[in-house]
């Protein structure tokens, strides 16, 4: 029974090292890919940063909302919603963008034409939401004059 436990031969320690520092090297670059994966699509995500600059009302059943992009990317309008309260808000039509693409520019801004199935009335709150393609939702309200 002895002789077989002492003719029993393990690794080399310069294989073991060579092995260890392997694995590690590996998980290195993975947790490496992992992180700039994360901190890219975040970043992405936050580069946009969209504010109501204006709202107007005017003729009957008209108005235009100006939205500034004061971060540093770019971002596309992809639904706009309006209603009496935050939670009846209902997606409207478009009727134009000025420039004409849905797109807001970093450091500029987008006019975007709406118009309400009634008439607006004075002295009423209007709530609003702009929603761009990557999911920022930007809420706000306005008084009619």
């Amino acid at each position: 029974m002895r002789t077989i436990l002492k003719s029993k031969k393990g690794i080399s320690p310069i294989l073991a090292t060579l092995l260890l520092i392997v694995i590690a090297v590996a998980a290195v670059i993975v947790t490496y890919a992992w992180v700039m994966t994360f901190t890219g699509s975040t970043t992405s995500q936050a580069g946009a940063l969209l504010s109501p600059e204006n709202v107007r009302f005017y003729s009957a059943d008209d108005i235009e909302i100006t939205i500034r992009n004061s971060g540093t990317a770019d971002a596309k309008i992809a639904e706009v919603y309006q209603g009496p309260s935050t939670s009846e808000l209902e997606k409207m039509a478009v009727r134009s963008y000025e420039p004409d693409t849905q797109i807001v520019s970093e450091g500029s801004s987008i006019l975007i034409r709406i118009r309400l199935d009634a008439n607006w009335e004075s002295g009423t709150r209007y709530h609003f939401k702009v929603v761009t393609e990557e999911g920022f939702s930007l809420p706000f309200s306005e008084v009619a004059p």
